[in-house]
């Protein structure tokens, strides 16, 4: 049976995938992929840091590590993200569920080289630290040599986006059960020190803004 990788069975009205905005912002809220692929005949599944960059996604990690070595070989890859925006509470368990946005990517990873990896760190960085960046010293020679960055180069993508209301039929309406929607935010607690830190050092910017917000999710 041949299987369409980017229309559900089910559901459809839920699924966009021109919508490149929406996915950018999912990819950036999620924070972390599930790479999925074969390796000697079985299914992989391994979670991993990711950050869009234009229409790929940029990951890193250890050159010590099996399974970046093995996408860097361009074989196909899927990759799966989602993020829960909301708690649906319907008036019987088979109504309830949940608002999230979710997108599953096809495409195939390449290597970046040693001219490319200092940029695309600092893009993976500022990504997923805020402003941190600047605070920062440079990339150094050997941090660079130890680090295994890798572009995945999307062929295909699907987007889909719930976010429903419960739909109870009128004789559980006219029920005493409270029924709405309980949203999901991100917040940031208060910066806890490393053990080693030298006295009479203060958070830096980037920390103390982000403390100081909460990301509110999309409902």
């Amino acid at each position: 049976m041949s299987l369409n990788r980017t229309k559900p069975a089910r559901m459809p009205e839920r699924v966009n995938s021109t919508d490149r905005a929406a996915l950018d912002r999912l990819l950036r809220d999620a924070s972390v992929g599930h790479f999925a692929f074969v390796e000697d005949g079985r299914p992989v599944v391994m979670p991993i840091a990711i950050v869009p960059d234009g229409e790929d996604i940029i990951l890193h990690g250890s050159t010590g590590s099996w399974w970046l070595r093995r996408l860097a070989t361009g074989i196909p890859v899927t990759v799966s993200v989602m993020a829960v925006d909301g708690l649906v509470f319907a008036r019987s368990a088979f109504e309830s569920s949940m608002r999230y946005r979710s997108a599953v990517l096809f495409g195939s990873c390449v290597r970046l080289d040693d001219d490319e990896k200092a940029e695309a760190l600092d893009l993976v960085t500022g990504g997923l630290l805020p402003g941190r960046l600047a605070e920062l010293r440079p990339h150094n020679r050997r941090e660079l040599a130890a680090t295994l960055m890798l572009r995945m180069v999307v062929d295909e993508w699907t987007f889909k986006n719930s976010t429903q209301w419960p739909e109870d039929p009128d004789e559980d309406i006219a029920g005493d059960t409270w029924a709405g929607i309980l949203p999901i935010h991100t917040t940031y607690g208060e910066p806890e020190p490393a053990p080693d830190l030298r006295a009479g050092i203060s958070e830096s910017e980037s920390v103390r803004a982000l403390a100081g917000r909460s990301r509110v999710r999309p409902g």
